[in-house]
């Protein structure tokens, strides 16, 4: 399973404008409604839908930002605390998805930090009623291991997410959606690990991951 490095630019490009179009949708369709709305109570409710999306945009942001781009500088470790902060923003502002936080490393390698976010979002992602994502890592003798469990009522992980954890060598086509878990297979394989991926029959799902980021 190999992509160019520009067909896989395209995918991250493609999956950050499809997570995007929602919140900065709902930003131009408040402003519009703003614009003919003449009632106090109305346009008080208005700005309030306005500041939502662009809280859950400026969130989305911060987190690819963390999770795909160059964000950390050009030092090799990243504060975990930027981590915790860009997962509770995704998942934790709506409240639909409780957050335990397992890292006592105050900085992580940078691949640690994508890998784990990635993780994150896709484990997040999975918990389609809410439920309890649970993230941890530590690093040991620059080995790397990170661990992420996620419980709720209903828990969908899709096939192809799944192949492109785990790297399966079959000719499979990786869509936008699955940006983050080819991310994932990349970067531990570069570091000479494997991802691990819990049973679709489990009741909860787990997610885990041990390579050299050093």
């Amino acid at each position: 399973m190999t992509i160019s490095p520009v067909d896989f630019a395209s995918l991250l490009c493609s999956r950050l404008c499809h997570d995007l179009l929602s919140p900065v949708g709902a930003l131009n369709n408040g402003l519009e409604l703003l614009a003919d709305e003449h009632d106090p109570e109305m346009r008080n409710r208005c700005l309030e839908l306005l500041a939502e999306s662009a809280r859950a945009s400026a969130n989305k942001l911060k987190f690819f930002r963390l999770a795909f781009g160059a964000a950390g500088g050009f030092g090799e470790t990243v504060d975990s605390r930027e981590a915790r902060a860009a997962i509770e923003g995704l998942f934790g502002d709506n409240h639909r998805v409780k957050i335990g936080w397992l890292v006592e490393d105050a900085v992580l390698p940078k691949p640690a930090i994508k890998v784990l976010l990635n993780l994150a979002l896709i484990a997040g992602d999975a918990l389609i009623r809410g439920g309890q994502l649970d993230i941890g890592a530590e690093v040991i003798d620059g080995q790397v291991e990170i661990v992420v469990r996620g419980e709720g009522p209903r828990i969908v992980l899709d096939q192809e997410l799944r192949t492109a954890l785990l790297g399966a060598e079959a000719d499979v086509v990786i869509t936008p959606r699955a940006a983050a878990a080819y991310l994932v297979h990349a970067l531990v394989d570069e570091g000479g690990g494997l991802v691990r991926v819990s049973d679709p029959d489990d009741a909860v799902l787990l997610f885990g991951a041990a390579f050299s980021a050093g």
